[in-house]
Parts: C-alpha cells; sequence; structure tokens
C-alpha cells in the first residue's frame, strides 16, 4: 500500500519558464554560504546562460509535491588525463525546510546517473571547509576529499591585468 501521505520526490532539468527559479535559489545558497555580496547577476543574467543560444551551464530541479525545492548546476568539464569529458557540480542546494528527505541525494543521484549513461568518468565540486554537515553529507556517499589541490581564482583587476599582458 502506498502512504499518500510522503512527498513526492522527483528531479528534472530546468526549463526556460525556471529562470526565477533558479535565481532564487542561487540567491538562497549565497545567503547560506555568507556570500551574497558576491552576487551580483540579474534574471536576465540567468535567463541567457541557461536558456540563450547554446548554453554551456545546465540545471536539475527537485521537486517535493511539485514544489521546487532545490537544484543542481553542472556543466562539463573535460580530463585531460583521462581523455574524456566529466560533470563539474558548479552548485547543489536544498532549502532547509527540505532538507533530510532526499533532494539532495537525488539530484547527485541523477548527475551519477548522467555520468554513468554517457561513459563519464567523473563527478567533481567542492565545498567550503566549513560547511560540515555538507562534508558529512558527500562523505556519507563515499565522495573523496582530493589532498593535494588547492582551488586558484582571478577575477577582477588581476584578470583584467592578465588579459591586457602582452
Amino acid at each position: 500500500m502506498i502512504d499518500s501521505a510522503m512527498p513526492r520526490l522527483s528531479v528534472r532539468p530546468a526549463r526556460p519558464g525556471d529562470a526565477d527559479i533558479i535565481l532564487g535559489f542561487i540567491q538562497a545558497l549565497a545567503d547560506y554560504e555568507k556570500l551574497r555580496h558576491e552576487a551580483d547577476l540579474a534574471l536576465a543574467d540567468v535567463e541567457r546562460s541557461f536558456f540563450g543560444v547554446a548554453p554551456r551551464v545546465f540545471c536539475d530541479i527537485a521537486e517535493l509535491d511539485g514544489s521546487p525545492v532545490g537544484f543542481a548546476v553542472w556543466f562539463y568539464s573535460y580530463s585531460t588525463f583521462r581523455g574524456r569529458h566529466g560533470i563539474y557540480l558548479e552548485d547543489l542546494y536544498v532549502d532547509a525546510a527540505a532538507r533530510g528527505q532526499g533532494a539532495g541525494r537525488a539530484l547527485l543521484a541523477g548527475l551519477a546517473r548522467r555520468c554513468r549513461d554517457e561513459s563519464l568518468p567523473r563527478l567533481d565540486w567542492a565545498v567550503l571547509d566549513w560547511n560540515a554537515p555538507s562534508i558529512a553529507f558527500y562523505d556519507a556517499l563515499g565522495a573523496e576529499a582530493l589532498d593535494g589541490w588547492t582551488t586558484r581564482r582571478l577575477t577582477g583587476a588581476p584578470l583584467e591585468r592578465l588579459a591586457e599582458a602582452a
């Protein structure tokens, strides 16, 4: 017998009408990560990036009983050592009220299936070192921490200086 009181969880690819949902999740993630001051995108940026001509970034949306509760933003990466593409998970976020109901796991499982089905050898992502609940969640899935690697970034003036270098 199926319990009709149990919420129904589903994951689907984002559609053009979902730009406002994606923007809301990005802003909520920025708040959670204490980085809202860095989130300076607008709805038009989301529409162009995810649904414009030849998008290079993708989004899956988790829903409980038809209501969006989380998202995964991802893109294809490439391993020169393996000679094959992989998936890089840029962001994973589930609303606080929906955590513990399987949405995060379902989003990651969908990406894992995509990797398997497309013969992609790996799924990579980064997590903030203070985010103990997420780290514990990823550890429980069997994800390994990559010791010896440090993330680096160029942005703003240093990026401009390098771009102008002869």
